[in-house]
């Protein structure tokens, strides 16, 4: 059996909405993780068999196989084929498993698996929207198979079924802050992420020819729990839900690269960890958001392994009701689960989060001597991405 093993992940800090990085073309960004793996691992960009991206708002600036021409931008071998996939929130992560498995089918030795979003320059459903005069993505006959709810009420009715309250969510919204806070002031992401330099803009949007940097990831803040109370709900009048609950809008990139054991081991590269199992699977597309509880029990089904087990998680924070309803369905010890805060804290840079959260789960593990992590998002649409590590 073939073994797949991450080299290196790497991340760019993650920006806050018109923060840092919003200056930056999509590709400029994307291109700076890829270039930034290659560098920090020393392996010839060539000897890379295919590269995988992972990107949801493919319009505009993250059109036309953003992958490819971030790699190309980057100038990288143009021997070296590239494709973008769309998998919604988890596509990043899905980009990781489908190179996991072009290894494990012996198509390509090496593949580099990564992700962009710059939600600052290309908006969350921008590539659907009425105003391009090209349709809507959902054809009259899916009404006659299910009711369409968007994510706010999918979130809210998995908020009922599990009985999460406004408390629960705000609570769980204020340890994801002070996670986010503690990790970074005992330098837990030190070695993941890449410092990015981003050109400035006047107010018309032009450049000057000055730069900043961008060294810390923006979307933290302090905040309380009667803050948070402060806070209106933004999918139910009555919902629990509000922008201090849920996930940010952000900017970002992140990169994995993996190979097969003997191929690192002819290259004189040490693996860091196992690929155990990778998964996609499909769930209700009306609650949509329950697509981790799934994946996991997948996984852990097909691997042997129980749920303690498992060493850390990272489980997209969308919404709050998401990793609640989560813990409480798999019966995942919370402190486990998004030790160093999650998207409500450090934000959600769609097409690249899954790598993101695959980035912290191999640092985590190597910080703290564990063996297992599993990553897991709920996506668009009804769906779930899984993936188990083992550390080396």
């Amino acid at each position: 059996m073939t073994n797949v093993v991450i080299v290196d992940a790497v991340r760019t800090p993650i920006g806050k909405r018109n923060g840092g990085l919003a200056s930056l073309h999509p590709g400029e960004l994307l291109a700076k993780v890829q270039r930034a793996i290659i560098d920090r691992t020393g392996i010839d960009p060539a000897a890379i068999g295919q590269v995988v991206g992972g990107c949801v708002s493919q319009v505009g600036e993250q059109s036309y196989n953003i992958t490819r021409n971030a790699w190309l931008s980057a100038g990288l071998p143009l021997s070296v084929a590239a494709t973008t996939v769309d998998t919604q929130c988890g596509s990043s992560q899905q980009a990781t498993n489908l190179a996991t498995a072009l290894i494990k089918g012996d198509i390509v030795d090496i593949a580099l698996s990564c992700g962009v979003e710059v939600m600052s320059r290309v908006p969350i459903g921008s590539n659907s929207n009425k105003a391009l005069g090209l349709g809507v993505p959902i054809p009259k006959t899916y009404f006659e198979q299910y009711e369409m709810t968007s994510q706010f009420e999918g979130a809210e009715r998995i908020a009922d079924i599990w009985n999460v309250t406004r408390d629960d969510t705000d609570a769980f919204a204020l340890a994801s802050q002070q996670r986010a806070a503690q990790a970074w002031a005992e330098d837990r992401f030190a070695g993941q992420y890449l410092t990015v330099e981003a050109p400035d803009r006047d107010e018309e949007g032009n450049l000057t020819g000055t730069f900043h940097t961008v060294a810390r990831d923006e979307g933290m803040r302090e905040t309380t729990l009667e803050k948070l109370a402060t806070l209106k709900p933004v999918g139910r009048p009555n919902g629990v839900h509000t922008a201090g609950n849920s996930s940010q809008i952000s900017d970002g990139a992140s990169a994995v690269l993996m190979m097969t054991e003997e191929r690192a081991a002819a290259l004189g590269l040490k693996p860091r960890a196992r690929i155990v199992d990778t998964c996609l699977v499909g769930v209700d597309p009306v609650l949509m958001l329950t697509g981790p509880i799934d994946a996991t029990q997948k996984m852990l089904a097909r691997t042997g392994l129980s749920i303690d087990d498992i060493d850390t998680f990272e489980i997209n924070e969308a919404f709050a009701s998401v990793v609640l309803a989560y813990q409480k369905a798999v019966n995942a010890d919370p402190s486990k689960v998004n030790p160093n805060g999650g998207a409500i804290a450090l934000g959600h840079p769609l097409g690249a989060t899954g790598g993101f959260l695959l980035t912290k789960a191999l640092y985590e593990l190597e910080r703290t001597g564990g063996r297992y992590g599993l990553v897991s998002m709920c996506c668009g649409g009804g769906l779930g991405t899984g993936t188990i590590i083992e550390r080396l």
